[in-house]
C-alpha cells in the first residue's frame, strides 16, 4: 500500500454509498479548482468465516475474489459519481485493512481527506459514522465531511484557504 505524501492530492474515502459519492463529486471539483491529484480509496477486509478453527473451511470467496469485488465497487462508484469519462483523472487505490486505518495512511501528507456523511443524524446533528469519527480524531491533515446534497444545487465553491493552496495560483 503506498501513501500519498506529496502534499498535492485530495484523498477521498469511497465505499459505494451515496454519501461517499457526494464526497467524491465534491473532492473532484476541489481537485480541479486547486490543480491537485484526486485519490479515491476503497478499503476492504477479508470476510471472517465465524467457524471454529477445527471446522472445515466454508466455500466462500477467496481473498483474491474479495479484492476484485472491492476494485469493482470502487470503479463503479467512480463511474456513477463522476461519469464514464473520469478515466485517468482519478487515481484509484484498493487496500486491505480497516477503513479508518487505510484512509489515514493514504491521506498522510495529502492536502486533505474528504469523507461522505448523511445530512443529519439524531437531534439534527451531523451524522458522522465510526470511520469518520476515527479519521477526525487521528488525521494529520484537514478532514472534510461532505453531506449528501441536492445534485441540482450550484456547485460548492472551492476551498480557498492559504493553508491549503500554499503559493499555487488557482
Amino acid at each position: 500500500m503506498t501513501e500519498h505524501t506529496d502534499g498535492n492530492s485530495i484523498v477521498v474515502g469511497v465505499d459505494g454509498s451515496e454519501p461517499s459519492m457526494a464526497a467524491l463529486r465534491w473532492a473532484a471539483e476541489q481537485a480541479t479548482t486547486l490543480h491537485t491529484d484526486l485519490v479515491a480509496v476503497h478499503a476492504w477486509e477479508p470476510a471472517a468465516n465465524g467457524h471454529a478453527p477445527y471446522a472445515p473451511a466454508p466455500a466462500g470467496p477467496t481473498p483474491a475474489q474479495e479484492r476484485e469485488r472491492a476494485a469493482q465497487i470502487l470503479a463503479a462508484t467512480v463511474r456513477e459519481a463522476l461519469g464514464p469519462r473520469s478515466g485517468d483523472a482519478v487515481l484509484r487505490v484498493v487496500a486491505e485493512g480497516p477503513p479508518a486505518r487505510v484512509l489515514l495512511q493514504q491521506a498522510r501528507g495529502a492536502l486533505l481527506l474528504a469523507l461522505g456523511r448523511k445530512a443529519h443524524g439524531n437531534f439534527g446533528l451531523p451524522s458522522v459514522g465510526p470511520v469518520g469519527r476515527e479519521c477526525l480524531r487521528h488525521a494529520t491533515v484537514p478532514v472534510v465531511t461532505v453531506p449528501i446534497g441536492d445534485r441540482s444545487q450550484e456547485s460548492v465553491e472551492a476551498v480557498n484557504s492559504p493553508s491549503l493552496t500554499g503559493s499555487r495560483a488557482p
